[in-house]
Parts: structure tokens; sequence; C-alpha cells
């Protein structure tokens, strides 16, 4: 992703303490991450008491074995997905991050309400972390749930460097028998190309290569193309995706040697499903079986029971599903494109399903984030809008160069708001391409339904309102989750201002 922002290359010209006066000097007041009110509001989380959770993550060249195919990528250690990272709601994480990188990275806490110097996002709260370097984390976990960590460099998240973090409850209701964690992974690097490679690619060709893209036009509404003959259409999201991956994985692994989850006949299992894809949304479903939806991006929803989930780049998910007796294939389908990645429910001896497996599941009921609706402990009480902004999506696979409100980042103005707010965000799509919006250091709200998220599909020529208490000063990203489409200019910052 994109280091620099407009205002933010002065940031990294004169250092943190210099943004107070060129904020001046711009005649604003933007909060920059290291103001007073950053340090207030991660003393109000901490508490008396509070336990310190410690982790060390090496982020470094390695081969990866994806169940047969040997990948050379970077990634943190030796595994992919990374070191599980587990807390309690309320705990001080810190996390020493070691660059071993031949170039400079971050890590984003993605999904975490956090201080806003523990960001992650070079240029804007931190310096990079330089190559053979160190850097170290801190900060308070206020809300349970499932989230995720990935660099917040370039495309890096399309190598081997993301990993969960699963932040429990203080008190977990104990509704379930299982935990599985499944993370599912589009994958090109160390297959010939790089996901650098991809990008000059997309952009030097307009989107249209051979093996990549397709293109949509200088308007982003023309026809779609084919990539190697295959329409990355999807009847769900339009234009599904700019790259062609030769693998699909689930923890790590593609269809061909699936990781195995074991559980016995009737055994409740919670489910968190992440996608860490950077181009791909994955229709999910378990062969034989139906889904229980209890929360979406760590916050719980009213219990929805479905075929098949919908699930964005960035987007998380937990699941209740009773499990049967025998061995299930639970297929993620690369939508709009030709794959899948799967991984294998065992509660019985069996023959394992194909790789290529597709449960009736997938064609029944779909349920994507903007169906569901927050469970009444965690829904934003009703107030005034005292804020309002709207985000044109935008952009065109001719010349690869993808916008909010006209402009490609970093020359589009922050979105100013303050402390205290209710504010209301406007995602609406100009483009015929799905785009999965992300908003960093807050929760919010659907306007229609009302889940608690933080990031939605926002699907072509449709328009999806989001509330948020402005309640965590500092500069905040706001940009699509294909990563691609972040790099090359869907992104913004919402600013808060003095």
């Amino acid at each position: 992703m994109p280091e620099l922002s407009r205002r933010n290359v002065l940031i990294g010209a004169i250092g943190l303490a210099g943004f107070a006066a060129v904020s001046a000097c711009e005649s604003t007041a933007a909060v920059p991450p290291n103001a007073e009110s950053v340090r207030r509001g991660e003393a109000l989380r901490r508490r008396s008491g509070q336990r310190l959770v410690t982790a060390r993550l090496t982020a470094r060249p390695t081969s990866i074995d994806l169940g047969g195919p040997v990948v050379n990528t970077w990634a943190y250690g030796d595994s992919v997905p990374g070191p599980l990272l587990r807390a309690s709601a309320g705990d001080l994480l810190r996390v020493r991050v070691d660059n071993r990188l031949p170039t400079s990275t971050s890590v984003h806490w993605h999904g975490i309400a956090l201080r806003n110097d523990m960001d992650g996002v070079p240029g804007v709260t931190q310096a990079p972390i330089g190559a053979g370097t160190s850097f170290t984390y801190e900060f308070t976990v206020p809300d349970p749930g499932t989230y995720f960590y990935h660099p917040h460099s370039g495309v890096q998240l399309d190598r081997g460097l993301y990993g969960t973090l699963l932040v429990d409850e203080q008190a977990d209701p104990g509704d379930y028998d299982v935990e599985w964690t499944v993370v599912l992974d589009d994958w090109v690097d160390g297959t010939g190309r790089t996901p650098e490679d991809v990008l000059t690619d997309l952009k030097g060709s307009g989107g249209g290569t051979p093996d990549q893209g397709h293109d949509m036009g200088g308007t982003g509404m023309g026809d779609m193309g084919t990539s190697n003959g295959e329409a990355m259409t999807s009847p769900l999201l339009g234009g599904a995706g700019d790259v062609i991956y030769p693998h699909y994985l689930a923890n790590g692994r593609i269809p061909a040697a699936p990781v195995t989850l074991a559980a016995k006949p009737g055994q409740r299992v919670r489910l968190r499903l992440v996608n860490a894809g950077s181009d791909t949304a994955f229709r999910v479903a378990l062969g034989g079986h139906r889904l229980t939806v209890t929360h979406s991006d760590g916050f719980p929803v009213a219990p929805v029971t479905t075929d098949a989930l919908l699930i964005g780049m960035g987007e998380r998910y937990d699941v209740l599903v009773t499990v049967g007796d025998g061995v299930f294939p639970l297929v993620a389908l690369a939508e709009g494109k030709t794959g899948n990645a799967l991984a294998l429910v065992r509660s019985a001896a069996g023959t394992p399903p194909a790789a290529s497996a597709r449960p009736a599941e997938l064609e029944g009921k779909v349920t994507l984030s903007t169906d569901l609706r927050a469970a009444d402990t965690v829904r934003l009480q009703p107030r005034q809008v005292d804020r309002s902004h709207d985000l044109l999506l935008g952009g065109s696979m001719a010349g690869y160069r993808w916008t909010i409100n006209g402009e490609a980042f970093p020359d589009g103005d922050p979105l100013p708001i303050e402390a205290g707010q209710r504010v209301r965000l406007r995602f609406q799509n100009r483009s015929m391409m799905f785009h999965p919006m992300h908003v960093h250091g807050h929760t919010f709200a659907l306007v229609r339904g009302g889940a608690r998220k933080d990031t939605v599909i926002v699907r072509p020529m449709q328009t999806v309102e989001v509330d948020l208490d402005a309640n965590n000063p500092g500069q905040w990203m706001t940009h699509c989750h294909n990563i691609y489409h972040a790099e090359a200019g869907m992104m913004t910052t919402i600013s808060y201002q003095a």
C-alpha cells in the first residue's frame, strides 16, 4: 500500500514533532499520531493489574511448502500464516518486529481500535521499519474478536506476511466444544512472479495483460474482458478481481494437500474465517452442513443460519456448526474466478472429497455482511449525525488508476472530523468492480442493518452508508482492501482536527 500521503510527505521530511506546525501552515489543526489526546486515549484503555502479552515477529525471506509447490517468499518466521497471537480484551500487547527483509516494512493490526501511533502505516503513523532494524508495537486490545495482522507497505500482503490475532472475551460464554481458525489466501509469490511484478504489469498495460486482469474501458464501465479465457465476473459482485492466481490456500495449503480439522460427531465448533487475500473474495460452504453466523469483523451479530458466506478481502466471520459423521469439504470458492481453497472436516473414517469438490451449499443461500444486523449489545446508540462525508469510488483498468472522490492517493484531501462527533461515511461505488472498504482504528455500524464492522463490500453502482463515533483521535486510513486498488490510489485519510 502507498506509504506517503500529500500531507504526510511532510511528516516524513520533518518528523512527527513538526506535524502541528505544518498543519497550522495549512490553516488546519490535524491531530498528529503522537498527540497528547492519543496518549490520553490509550491511558483510558489501560487498567490496574493489566496483563502484559508479549510476542516477537521476524519478517524474512524464506521457503514455504504449500503442500507440494515450494515457493520462495517473505513470511513471519517459517510458516504461512504467521504465528498466532492471542490475548484477552483489555490486555496490553507488546510485539517486537524484527525486519530481516531487503526492504522496509510495517505491521498493521487490522480491525483493532488501537492508539494511532501503533496503527502501522509508514509515513502516516510511524516511520517505516527499515531493513535490518526493529520496532516494538505496544497497545491495549480493547475489544474481543477475530482480527489479523499484515504489512501496510506496498503489496507485501500478497506475499506470506500475515497472521491471525485472536482477542478473547474476559468471560468466554463457552457455547462450543472445538475452535478452528481458517485463513484464506490467493497466492502468486514464488511461482515465477512477485506481487510487485503483478502491480507493474497492471499499471503498465492498463490492466489487460494476456495472463492477468481484464480491460474495463476508460470509464470503468466497459465490457468485462477475460484472462486466459476466463471472465472475472460474479453475479453477486460484478467485476470480481484483477488477478488470476495459480493457487488458493486454506491455512497455507493448496487443495491437493489440505489441512484437516478434527472433531467428534455432534460436537459444536466455533469456526473463525479470515480472508487475507489481496484480490479475491471467497464463497465459503461446508458440505453437508449449514453455518450459523455469530460475529462479523469481531463483533456479534443477530445469529443468521445460511448455506454459504461471501467474504471480502479483510473481512472476518465467526460461525457455529454442529459437525456430522464423516469427512466433509470446507470449500472457499474464488468468487468470479476459477479455483478454490479447501480444508477437510473429519469426524470419522472415510474417503476425503476431491480437491475440486463443489458442495451443493455453494449454490444455496449466500450471506453477505450487508445482510446482517448487530446484536443488541453492540448496536450504536441512536443520535444525530454531526458530520457526513461522501466517498465516491471510481477508476478503471485503463491506466490502472483507482480513486476516491476523483483523486488517487496521495493527491486527495483528507476527510476532516472532530472528536465526539457521530460521523457518516457514504461509500458510493461508481465502478463496475466491487470494493471491500476498510476503515482503520474504528468499528462502524451499517446504517441499513446496523452490523458493526471495519470492512464492508460495496458492490458496483451501489452505496453503503456507515456511521462511526469519533472516539479515537489521530490520522486514520480508509481504503479498498483489494491491495492492488489501494496501491493504485483508492485510499484516503480520515483526519481528526483539534
